[in-house]
């Protein structure tokens, strides 16, 4: 009985498993913003499944890091805008801080959205690895 309540304590306190060995997990469907535009963004390794989303108003980024969904807000950007959406974007709360480049392309077959064909997440935390990860994916805005 001992053992079980213990294993039941472990299993409870272990991270949830991230996108390919990253600190970085899978977010569940998300749905479009009710104003402005948002960045829907996939790994591209050997998982692919939705890693991050960055929305234009308000700006933040929202990810899962070590098992919890968190939004970080928007702390500069810099590069050409796409529908409210910059070239390079950081977000910063605590010790984390998230830098999103992507290049958003416009595209006749898309409405109320556009392509985001290549993008990176680097993720800095105080006393950890960097890690950046390769992603891809689309833009959507409310109708």
């Amino acid at each position: 009985m001992k053992f079980a309540f213990l294993l039941l304590a472990a299993q409870a306190a272990a991270p949830a498993p991230g996108i390919d060995g990253l600190p970085i997990g899978a977010l569940p469907q998300q749905a479009l913003p009710a104003r402005g535009c948002a960045a829907y963004l996939f790994s591209t390794g050997t998982t692919r499944t939705l890693a991050a989303m960055a929305t234009a108003d308000p700006a933040t980024l929202r990810l899962v890091l070590d098992g919890k969904t968190i939004d970080l807000p928007r702390t500069g950007a810099t590069g050409a805008a796409q529908l409210g959406l910059n070239a390079e974007s950081v977000y910063r709360a605590g010790d984390v801080v998230a830098t999103v480049q992507m290049t958003v392309e416009l595209r006749q077959n898309l409405t109320a959205g556009a392509a985001v064909p290549v993008a990176t997440l680097r993720l800095d935390r105080e006393g950890r690895d960097t890690v950046v990860v390769p992603l891809a994916g689309l833009v959507g805005c409310a109708g």
